[in-house]
């Protein structure tokens, strides 16, 4: 028995590289736990420091709110975590804005937050009885709290609308309009009569004027580009759109005006003639 074990060799004893090789092994694993090790370490130091809170936050694509508001609605401030943000209930609260469709809330590392709002389609601006603009949104809502100056140019100006029934019934209409056919209307007048609360003007980028109904009017002005077509340029007036289409030309309104308008002779002139 003692003769065999004398004549047993050590794997390691023969193959010397084995030994290397399982040390290197062990080195590169004990390395491999070391950087998992700082590396947890260095992340709970980053989340514990100021390094980790919250330093810039942007606003993008909105028009109407200032970015302040949007900050001040959101409820972010520079001391928060940056991971510890609950962007659903930012998004939440953002949405609750009359003016705001959608909202994204994103991080951008390592010490930004970015909010994305899309905001609701703005059909149309009205004009109140002090001169201030204010815009309609595409329900009829009109946002008293957002005032802006500069609307007239980028929607419809709303003209006479002191009833918000026809005001909203108005603001659905032209949401149905192709974009096209509202970019033509310049203003729109709601002029109600007592035997016709939805009687409407339209005034036109190219110098015509429609008038039409409140109701289902937005069915009707699809065919105001072919009407125009068959309408001399030269000769502006007022295309009525009702239960028929009509044009009535300005020229013949003036014709008759100034004959109205023409004075009478004079007593004595007319008996110097008959003499």
């Amino acid at each position: 028995m003692n003769k065999n074990n004398k004549n047993i060799v050590s794997i390691e004893d023969r193959i010397p590289k084995l030994k290397e090789a399982r040390k290197k092994k062990a080195n590169r694993r004990l390395v491999f736990y070391t950087t998992i090790f700082f590396f947890l370490i260095s992340i709970i130091v980053y989340l514990q420091s100021p390094l980790s809170e919250v330093k810039q936050v942007t606003v993008h694509n909105n028009s109407f709110i200032p970015d302040e508001e949007i900050v001040e609605i959101s409820g972010l401030s520079e001391k928060q975590n940056i991971w510890a943000i609950d962007f659903a209930a930012i998004e939440e609260s953002l949405e609750n804005s009359p003016i705001i469709d959608k909202v994204t809330v994103d991080r951008k590392l390592p010490n930004t937050v970015a909010i994305t709002v899309q905001e609701k389609e703005i059909i149309g601006i009205l004009e109140d009885e002090e001169g201030i603009y204010f815009p309609v949104l595409e329900s009829g809502e009109l946002l008293e709290t957002i005032e802006h100056q500069s609307f007239t140019g980028e929607a419809p100006l709303l003209i006479g609308f002191t009833d918000k029934e026809y005001l909203a019934k108005a603001a659905n209409e032209l949401n149905k309009l192709p974009k096209d056919i509202l970019d033509l209307i310049s203003e729109m007048y709601w002029q109600p009569t007592e035997d016709n609360k939805n009687n409407v003007l339209f005034y036109m980028s190219d110098g015509f004027i429609v008038q039409s109904s409140i109701r289902d009017f937005a069915e009707g002005m699809t065919t105001y580009p072919s009407v125009v077509s068959q309408l001399d340029p030269e000769v502006k007036g007022v295309i009525h759109m009702g239960v028929g289409v009509y044009f009535e030309a300005f020229e013949a309104e003036d014709d008759e005006d100034a004959a109205n308008e023409e004075e009478p002779m004079d007593e004595s002139e007319t008996e110097e003639s008959e003499e």
